[in-house]
């Protein structure tokens, strides 16, 4: 039997006790990253509205300084361990908001009532964050120490320590038009995809097609107009660059995460080794992932699990829209819902080989799906209603700094 945890919390000597792995994240970090997003878009009556911004981000991490006990009924007390977080993004061109999240990681021990464990030397660790658009998310899965180059593409693993083979952003059929959520493989691209999902192709996804009017067709959306960044910015955006860190800009819509490979690559070219600790989190578990790019929801699948002990989302209302009568049938039809949340951080010592310097890193690659329908319009048919989900796609590269 264990002592009582103490009513009464104290600070420990060093403001990370207890952290474990997840202590190396006290402090603040800046850098740099990428964000993609499919938003409907009421206003110019299309289906959606790609949003793409290069970013900046503050992130930053408060020890907790004292255990949190949880109080057991089936066992005896737990204590949890934490950081508070606050994460500001801008766009990097405009320095317009973008995203703000506070928010706080904790780390469990492994319990007997329910039974919750984790090889060692990882750890149960989990993730609450509250999202201004009126959602909440609770994460929760491992982590676990690495050494070696992070995320970069290794023989048995798409990105090296994570557990997810794919931050892809092909778009995918939902529920009540497929039975289950089914995530693209790793270089999927809309266009090469479109043929298996049950819509109109999506020219917002094709960098190849140029924003504005759409010339009329055979085969064409019920739409006019191709609305993608920098569409109607306010103020005016410039055009989508042709590269990005000389990662091709259709690349990096298919795939955000080269952002990612590429700042690994350069510094493993300029001599720096790597170890530190990777968390993978997720609102729900297993996940199933296509194994072949642009195969589609009937190719073959790899499910993913990650610990989980409890997990999930909420949102306000309005995103959770309404459920109308529609041929006959009462359908779900959503403003912008988001469902399911995954991601991996690679939190990273980097330590060159020749003269030993060293610097703290931080990468994320993080997933999130809203669910929004559309009105499958083909020329000559009657409308289909078509629920899709819609990848939201965040990464960065930032660097431990002071201030």
């Amino acid at each position: 039997m264990r002592d009582r945890i103490s009513s009464e919390r104290f600070a420990g000597r060093n403001n990370t006790d207890g952290l474990g792995l997840l202590a190396d994240l006290a402090g603040t970090w800046k850098g740099r990253g990428f964000n993609l997003i499919a938003r409907p878009d009421f206003k110019d009556n299309t289906d959606l509205y790609l949003q793409l911004n290069q970013t900046r981000e503050t992130l930053t991490f408060e020890p907790i300084g004292s255990p949190v006990p949880n109080r057991g009924f089936g066992q005896d007390d737990i204590a949890l361990f934490g950081l508070t977080y606050l994460q500001k993004i801008t766009d990097a061109g405009a320095d317009g908001a973008l995203h703000i999240e506070p928010g706080i990681w904790v780390t469990q021990p492994s319990t007997d009532f329910p039974p919750q464990s984790v090889a060692k030397p990882g750890q149960l660790v989990a993730r609450m964050g509250s999202i201004p658009h009126g959602n909440a998310l609770l994460a929760e899965g491992v982590a676990e120490p690495f050494v070696g180059p992070p995320v970069l593409t290794v023989p048995g693993s798409q990105y090296s320590f994570s557990r997810f083979p794919s931050f892809n952003s092909t778009p995918f059929a939902v529920s009540p038009t497929a039975p289950g959520i089914v995530f693209n493989a790793a270089g999927s691209s809309e266009r090469l995809t479109a043929t298996t999902v049950p819509a109109t192709p999506f020219p917002q996804y094709d960098v190849s097609v140029p924003i504005g009017p759409i010339p009329a067709g055979p085969f064409n959306p019920p739409f006019t107009l191709n609305t993608r960044t920098p569409f109607e910015t306010s103020p005016p955006e410039p055009p989508l660059p042709p590269s990005i860190q000389g990662v091709a800009m259709q690349d990096l819509v298919n795939d955000p995460i080269l952002l990612l490979q590429k700042d690994i690559e350069r510094l493993v070219a300029d001599g720096y080794s790597f170890e530190g600790t990777a968390l993978n989190i997720a609102t729900m578990t297993p996940l199933s992932f296509l194994t072949e790019r642009n195969s589609g929801a009937q190719g073959a699948t790899a499910q993913v699990q990650v610990p989980s002990f409890g997990g999930g989302i909420e949102n306000i209302q309005f995103l959770q829209g309404e459920s109308p009568v529609v041929g006959g049938q009462q359908e779900l039809q959503e403003n912008a819902q988001t469902a399911i949340v995954y991601a991996t951080f690679w939190i990273e010592k980097a330590t060159h080989k020749a003269t030993g310097h060293g610097f703290m890193q931080l990468q994320y690659a993080q997933m999130v799906v809203l669910n929004f329908p559309i009105l499958h319009l083909l020329r000559g048919t009657p409308p289909a209603y078509v629920n899709l989900g819609w990848p939201h796609v965040s990464v960065a590269t930032l660097r431990k700094s002071f201030g």
